[in-house]
Order: structure tokens, then sequence, then C-alpha cells
């Protein structure tokens, strides 16, 4: 597994070791002792799955307060997304800014989205299926989010029209969105 860096600390794109023939390929997706000597050293508790049938569809910017935070580590199964990540942690350097990635079945990249980070992805093929690991369970109470169109942020989404759960569509703004993270000078929340 390699680590690459993002433009925004603690945010990293990790690409796995694959082994291909022509009968398919094989590769380890999640070895704990693998990425703990890569300085990434998270107790994933649970996996989550979503489909998504058809392209153009937005989830997110979602994230939980710090009180239920959730590190993810989000890999495409089937299908392609555009990945976005803003940094939510006020006081940081990179506050409200964010970095798009493609995640796909082919690129097999995975992105580590550690706490104080919101987090979205938009279809960008029929059918795509998402699996993501996260080192804290749901707490709908602490569940939050921002809109995916919010013009501070200007994220370069590849629709212009996506299909949004009515949730996301009533999410606020950043300027307005409930945030408890502080950035901490180090680069953690």
């Amino acid at each position: 597994m390699v680590r690459l860096e993002t433009k925004l600390p603690g945010v990293f794109l990790l690409e796995p070791v694959v082994h291909g023939d022509h009968r398919g390929y094989f590769m380890e997706s999640y070895t704990r002792s693998k990425l703990e000597r890569l300085g990434l050293t998270y107790d994933f508790v649970q996996d989550n799955e979503s489909l998504s049938a058809q392209a153009g569809v937005i989830r997110g910017l979602h994230y939980q307060l710090s009180a239920k935070a959730q590190t993810k580590l989000v890999r495409v199964l089937a299908g392609a997304v555009y990945d976005v990540v803003v940094d939510i942690r006020k006081g940081s350097p990179t506050f409200g800014q964010w970095v798009g990635v493609v995640l796909s079945e082919h690129n097999k990249r995975q992105v580590l989205v550690p706490k104080g980070f919101a987090h979205g992805i938009c279809t960008l093929a029929p059918d795509t299926r998402l699996l993501y690991k996260v080192d804290e369970y749901y707490s709908p109470e602490h569940d939050r989010g921002i809109v995916w169109n919010d013009p501070d942020l200007g994220i370069d989404w590849p629709v212009t029209v996506p299909v949004l759960s009515a949730k996301d569509e009533a999410q606020p703004r950043l300027r307005d969105a409930e945030i408890d993270f502080l950035y901490d000078g180090e680069g953690h929340s």
C-alpha cells in the first residue's frame, strides 16, 4: 500500500498493490499492520456500503460532531465517484478548502477522511457501489452536513443538477453549519 499526500494535511489517498493476471486480480484492500506502518492507526468498527443506481447522485457533505466524529476509509467496489473532502476545523490554515479525487473500480484508490473533515461523493457511473470503514458508530444525534453547492466552498462538482436526498438539499452553508472541530495546530482536531 502506498500513501499519497493531498493538499489537505491528514487527508490521504491510498493505492493498494494489485496482483493481476489473465484470471483477474487480487489485492489487500485493508491490512491494519500495513496502514500502521504508513502512520495510519485507526480502530475501524463498522463497514458501510451504498449503492447509487444512476450517475449524478451526490451524497454529502456529511460529518458527525466531535463527540462521535468518524474517520472514514472510502473505496469504490463498482463504478466511479468524484470524492470530495472539506476541512471544517475552525482555526485550520486550510479551513473551508476542499480536495476532489476520482475513486473507481479501475484505479482501486481509497481516500482516508480524518475527523474534522466533511465528506461527499458524486457518482460518475450508474450502479456505483461504495464501501467505507468508520472508526465510530453512526449517531443520528451528531449527524450534520453542509449543502453540496455552498458558493463559499466553490466545489467543482462534475454535475450541475444532481440527484439529491431531501436531507442533503436542506443542509446549511458552511458559515451556518453546526461545527465543533477545532484545529490543534498539529493537523488534528
